[in-house]
């Protein structure tokens, strides 16, 4: 046990990280077990250590922007990456089947927390900071004007919003931008809440698989879904929002991105906070689109989410107590390291964030006047 306390020590030291240190990013020793645990275990056990209170940090972002800058995020455990790869090579792990999992494992977890964490909108994806907005509310709204703009929303236009969540994106594009608006979502909880949020306005708000969707739309957008859809539907995807748009229409695909393709996530975000999804490399996603569409733009503003995690945590945080009654201290401790993590992996350029305009293979116009 002490040689690997010495060994973890070592490699810490090397990227000016101390164990029992007193700066923000360094980390106090619980349980000397941790060292066993990450060892054998890796991201799995590091996380579940943190979740046990097997060790404390001040800066949990700034302890995983030391990690992550230093590759060290998957240096051990291998076998858990190794069977995780195995099984998503096997099984379709988001099948139609079983394309509901994420909702009620993640987005069903409870509106109330949620309400609390995002802004009035319930967006739960990345805002949009140029120097003019100073708040997560204006970076939202900023977003979500920069959608409409991209893809040109005019009064009158029908348009698909894939992966709807709590219904914001389409109430605000339908009053502000007087479009009719489809939504799909798998989340019950979203469901309920959007067809609420929406109510007497032109949107339309389905329980649906997006395999499952019809009719044709003049534009369709999708923003922080497809990172659920899984290495083996991504043709899938892109020939179901093909089939759906005319053959004048643009997509904007809103995802989180990653350089390096893989087909299975990091296994201790796979058992307890998104089940069976994936982050798209660039190539997997030029891939599956290929002979489908042609590529208008892409904008990459990967930072941008840094600061918007960062807002949620500080949400999250500052009204954790009128939450505890139903989310424990071991809830607490997962969903601050999930989002810390997460802040992190963006601050080093380890994710990305892209908005990538999309218009069918033949067309023949390309309309960038959003620039």
């Amino acid at each position: 046990m002490k040689i690997l306390e010495n060994y973890f020590r070592k490699i810490l030291e090397e990227h000016d990280i101390r164990v029992d240190g007193s700066r923000p990013w360094d980390i106090s020793i619980i349980n000397s077990k941790l060292f066993n645990r990450v060892f054998f275990n890796g991201s799995m056990g590091l996380g579940e250590s943190y979740m046990d209170g097997w060790f404390e940090c001040q800066r949990l972002d700034l302890f995983f922007e030391k990690i992550l800058s230093a590759g060290l995020d998957t240096r051990f455990g291998k076998l858990q990456y190794q069977l995780s790869s195995i099984v998503s090579r096997l099984i379709n792990l988001q099948s139609i089947s079983r394309s509901f999992i994420v909702g009620e494992k993640h987005y069903d977890i409870g509106n109330d927390l949620f309400s609390l964490m995002l802004d009035k909108r319930m967006m739960y994806t990345c805002g949009y900071w140029p120097e003019n907005v100073l708040n997560l509310e204006e970076s939202q709204k900023s977003k979500l004007d920069l959608v409409a703009n991209k893809i040109n929303l005019k009064p009158g236009m029908k348009v698909l919003d894939i992966g709807c969540g709590w219904g914001g994106a389409a109430k605000y594009f339908a009053e502000t931008y007087d479009v009719k608006v489809i939504g799909n979502t798998i989340s019950n909880e979203q469901y309920l809440y959007a067809k609420e949020n929406c109510a007497g306005l032109d949107v339309e708000i389905l329980l649906m698989d997006y395999r499952d969707l019809e009719d044709q739309f003049d534009a369709i957008y999708s923003i922080g879904m497809f990172e659920a859809v899984g290495h083996q539907n991504f043709r899938k995807y892109f020939e179901s929002v093909n089939k759906c748009l005319k053959d004048d229409g643009v997509f904007l695909l809103h995802t989180i991105g990653v350089d390096k393709s893989y087909t299975s996530t990091d296994p201790w975000i796979n058992k307890y906070i998104f089940p069976n999804g994936l982050v798209p490399s660039s190539k997997q996603i030029t891939t599956a689109m290929e002979g489908l569409f042609k590529i208008d733009d892409w904008h990459n503003f990967g930072p941008d989410y840094d600061k918007t995690i960062m807002c949620w945590y500080e949400n999250f945080t500052d009204h954790y107590k009128s939450l505890k009654h139903k989310y424990d201290q071991k809830f607490y401790r997962m969903w601050t390291y999930w989002l810390l993590q997460s802040a992190a992996s963006f601050r080093t350029r380890s994710n990305h964030l892209w908005q990538i305009l999309l218009s069918k293979s033949d067309s023949k116009k390309l309309d960038i006047s959003f620039r």
